[in-house]
């Protein structure tokens, strides 16, 4: 089934209950391979174990709903990438989740690091991030962030418009600093994903156009400054994107545009960012490349363009976010209550409001992203039954799992664990009906440890001056 828009799509389902890539499981208990953190497991008596805890001790610890980050199998995912592109840049990206101390694990593991917004180079400066190892992203970058990235020593800019590389130059020159930066091009790629996350094609905010030509124009202006260090070119063609042949036609057209520049100017440029977008799984059918293939793929990739329009191979680099900080990440909810709805045809719906919702997960509302879910508490013998995981805002829409079989024998006050909830679930939430953003944790061998702490209602009540 294709879901245009979350909210006008779910008084459609009538005519198929279920999407078809999801099939009645035979055991509805089961942690399906590749959609839980490394150290997820069933316990002996059926309760889920994450980071050597039950979910139980973390509730009790933490509260729910509250968002688990398995620190183990963080730190590997970041190693393993760091291996697997060994000799590249390999950034994170820290708009999927950031925090101080998930900038400390990145450094830790041998990462860089990207930022996109003054609250987050601010959060990696003060965790003690290298600036050196920082690189800065957005399309609006203001004159504060700017100030502060030049004054820090950010390892590099990404230009995302002529506006920025005049304010970028007369900050440079007051402030006597000459920043490395690159240009970042739109390739006309259409990403296979959702609207709002394929960022390469021409009608959208983001880089300069190559087909247009401003891609080339900006080039040549920053080669041209005194004030700007112009190092490469970037691009991205999107997010959750499971192969390489998006980046095959996009690489393509950047290092064209490179060996344009370089006949234009007689400079080769040394860098080449591919961006980032790497795909997760969050429902069974989801298939990700290693970090392993992705990075044979894509050096066959630039190593065959490079030939063809003899250029030198430039130095690389890429930027996964989701990829490193979502499967770690586990939302656990607690069931508040439960109805079943008629379809219709002989055909039902069971809704499981959690004690959570679009205010810790937008996701699903947004661009109607797929999760899967189980009973974390226990195991039980009861048949699947089919269910949607809604949660207790006041939206139609406010939907975290559309469709999932989930145990006959689902009641009150069970546990919901939903998996791959580490990237753009806390980053992306919001305080919709006053409600105050959960918790994130950490586990590792049998400990908590707080990375984000629970907002308060006194948090949220604070910053009304009518209250005072």
């Amino acid at each position: 089934m294709t879901h245009m828009h979350v909210a006008g799509s779910i008084h459609a389902d009538v005519s198929s209950a279920a999407p078809v890539w999801l099939d009645r499981p035979t055991d509805a208990n089961a942690l399906v391979d590749g959609l839980w953190s490394g150290t997820t497991v069933r316990g002996p008596g059926g309760e889920m174990h994450v980071g050597g805890l039950p979910v139980s001790d973390i509730l009790a610890q933490a509260g729910s709903p509250v968002y688990v980050i398995d620190e183990i199998d963080f730190r590997g995912r970041a190693l393993t990438w760091a291996q697997a592109f060994a000799g590249w840049k390999v950034y994170y990206a820290g708009k999927s989740f950031l925090s101080g101390t998930i900038a400390r694990w990145v450094f830790e593991e041998g990462l860089n690091l990207d930022v996109c917004s003054l609250g987050e180079l601010t959060v990696a400066l003060r965790a003690g991030f290298d600036p050196a190892r920082i690189g800065l992203h957005g399309n609006n970058k203001s004159e504060d962030l700017l100030r502060v990235a030049l004054q820090s020593g950010v390892g590099r800019i990404i230009i995302d418009s002529a506006d920025e590389i005049a304010r970028l130059e007369r900050l440079g020159s007051e402030l006597g600093v000459r920043p490395d930066v690159l240009i970042r091009v739109t390739t006309g790629v259409e990403a296979h994903t959702h609207e709002y996350i394929a960022t390469a094609h021409e009608d959208q905010k983001f880089g300069f156009s190559i087909a247009g030509g401003q891609a080339l124009v900006a080039l040549v202006r920053c080669q041209g400054s005194a004030h700007l260090n112009l190092v490469g070119l970037h691009s991205h063609i999107g997010s959750q994107i499971f192969d390489t042949n998006g980046f095959e036609v996009a690489a393509r057209r950047t290092l064209r545009l490179m060996s344009q520049f370089k006949e234009a100017t007689g400079v080769t440029l040394p860098e080449l960012d591919l961006g980032g977008g790497f795909g997760i799984a969050y429902t069974i059918d989801d298939s990700p490349a290693t970090p392993a293939d992705l990075a044979h793929g894509l050096s066959e990739i630039i190593e065959h363009e490079c030939r063809a329009f003899g250029l030198d191979k430039p130095m690389l680099s890429l930027e996964p976010g989701r990829a490193i900080s979502g499967p770690p990440g586990t939302a656990l909810y607690t069931v508040g209550t439960i109805k079943d709805v008629e379809l219709g045809g002989g055909q039902s719906r069971r809704y499981i409001s959690v004690d959570g919702g679009m205010s810790d997960n937008i996701r699903p509302a947004l661009y109607a992203a797929e999760y899967s879910a189980v009973v974390a508490g226990r195991v039980t013998d009861a048949p699947p039954t089919l269910s949607r995981v809604v949660g207790l805002h006041c939206e139609g829409g406010d939907i975290l799992v559309r469709d999932v079989f989930l145990p006959g024998d689902v009641r009150i006050g069970d546990v919901i664990a939903v998996p791959a909830a580490g990237a753009y679930s806390r980053s992306m939430a919001s305080n919709y009906n006053h409600t105050p953003r959960p918790a994130v944790v950490g586990v590792r061998d049998g400990k908590v440890s707080v990375i984000l702490r629970r907002e308060t209602l006194d948090d949220l009540l604070a910053l009304d001056a009518g209250l005072d």
